[in-house]
């Protein structure tokens, strides 16, 4: 299977794809197609990269990632020896060109262009939660009729965008391939010292071109993400681990120095790490 694009197996003019993925680690490649995805994750917990940002996700989120936006998921196979989620594929136009253009559609408009970063829905979840769960026992039309109940519900709940930006041009299988490695990489060895050397090798580029490459498709430096991948990763030690003290976290997940750690934290998220263990 080619990592990008990743095509969405599905009949000849079937509209509308209902998707149970049930697996130990969820689909680990970074790909995109041409369909919206909105997920509900039943089980399991991990990260996803969403163009440009690293997210965490866990049970109940409900996910929106729009067409031909580059996603990756890497579940935390430590914690459950089972990830499923529930999905629904489909395009704008998948029920003719003008069908969500109509006066009746107005709400709608919100939801295509947050799609278009990524959502992660905030409020609401229960009742689209149930949506989702009546999905398998349902006929081809009133999973429709379900699929505009759960769009409804999106465009009137408080959302947050999964990205800050995406590369407009839809990556080559090479591309894909390539910022899959880069990717892969950082996710994997965050928590060790990573030279620029060594990240443009795995990307077999040098290091002058691999800095212009990354650049402009995440609109961010190499180490700007991976300092975001260490600070998601301090996140989940924080939320997991009450014990564990902020000096050790930071040193697990990189950082040379706590005032670094500290610094770096507070300008991603916010709050300091003390503060941000107490609002947990």
């Amino acid at each position: 299977m080619k990592v990008l694009p990743f095509k969405i197996p599905k009949p000849k003019n079937e509209a509308l794809i209902y998707q149970e993925d049930r697996e130990r680690i969820f689909y680990g490649q970074l790909h995109q197609h041409q369909e919206i995805q909105i997920s509900l994750i039943v089980k399991g917990s991990g990260s996803f990269i969403v163009a440009d940002t690293i997210n965490e996700y866990k049970e109940n989120d409900i996910l929106v990632i729009g067409e031909y936006v580059p996603h990756v998921f890497k579940s935390d196979s430590n914690k459950s020896d089972e990830s499923i989620m529930c999905s629904l594929f489909f395009k704008k136009d998948s029920f003719g060109k003008q069908f969500f253009e109509v006066t009746d559609m107005a709400e709608t408009k919100q939801f295509f262009k947050g799609s278009e970063y990524g959502l992660k829905v905030l409020s609401k979840k229960r009742k689209i939660a149930k949506q989702f769960n009546k999905l398998p026992h349902q006929n081809k039309i009133e999973r429709v009729a379900t699929l505009l109940k759960i769009i409804s519900l999106i465009s009137n709940a408080k959302t947050a965008p999964l990205s800050s930006f995406v590369y407009k041009k839809r990556y080559t299988d090479d591309e894909g391939k390539r910022m899959n490695d880069v990717f892969e990489y950082a996710m994997e060895k965050f928590y060790e010292p990573i030279t620029l050397e060594e990240i443009a090798d795995k990307a077999h580029m040098n290091k002058n071109s691999f800095c212009r490459y990354f650049k402009k498709r995440t609109n961010k430096t190499f180490f700007q993400f991976l300092i975001e991948i260490r600070i998601e990763n301090a996140c989940k030690l924080i939320n997991s681990n009450p014990d564990l003290s902020i000096s050790l976290i930071a040193e697990q997940c990189g950082f040379g120095t706590i005032a670094n750690f500290n610094r770096k934290f507070k300008e991603i998220k916010g709050v300091t790490p003390t503060n941000y263990r107490r609002q947990r």
